[in-house]
């Protein structure tokens, strides 16, 4: 688990300084335009592909940290069992929409390189610029979800049940005060 945690930091950072540098583009933009009537222009093309990528970091960041939205009101109430095979479940479907996903964003880059397609912006930008690093992001997304399955079916087959349980479990409120406050105290 050591491994994903140093992917998920790592997601994170990059997430941060893609933030950071839109926000600094955006920023000359504005002031460009106030003081010197001129436009750098492109700063909403910018902003969409960093949305694009950073919305797949944070994919992977999230599922490494089994944060990702669970409609947990009756999860709680059943047995230790049925919600160690209720998290089997949530990991398949997560892997199962990572393959949609990242084999879509696959046919999409195919056809952008067949065609040659640009952005319909001042900058033309060729579309396939952004879309390597948005599919590349979709593969590592669905790996790490291949992993959780992997990991999910193993404890599933040998009987680890409450592992399964613990391990693959939608963190309620609780848990997130704790994690909170542990981070706090790291601080």
């Amino acid at each position: 688990m050591e491994t994903s945690k140093k992917i998920a930091f790592l997601a994170s950072c990059l997430f941060g300084y893609l933030c950071l540098g839109l926000s600094i583009f955006v920023s000359v933009e504005v002031v460009m335009r106030k003081l010197f009537a001129k436009s750098l222009q492109g700063a909403d093309e910018l902003g969409g592909y960093v949305l694009a990528i950073g919305s797949i970091l944070a994919f992977c960041i999230a599922l490494i940290g089994n944060n990702h939205i669970r409609i947990d009101l009756f999860h709680y109430k059943f047995s230790h069992t049925i919600q160690a095979l209720l998290n089997w479940l949530a990991t398949l479907s997560m892997f199962l929409l990572s393959l949609l996903l990242a084999f879509s964003a696959a046919r999409v880059l195919s056809e952008t390189l067949s065609y040659g397609s640009t952005a319909p912006t001042p900058w033309a930008t060729p579309l396939h610029y952004p879309q390597i690093p948005w599919t590349l992001g979709l593969f590592l997304f669905f790996a790490l979800a291949g992993y959780h399955l992997f990991g999910a079916t193993r404890l599933l087959l040998t009987g680890r049940w409450e592992q399964l349980r613990v391990l693959y479990q939608p963190k309620g409120s609780a848990d997130e005060v704790k994690e909170e406050l542990r981070d706090l105290q790291q601080r």
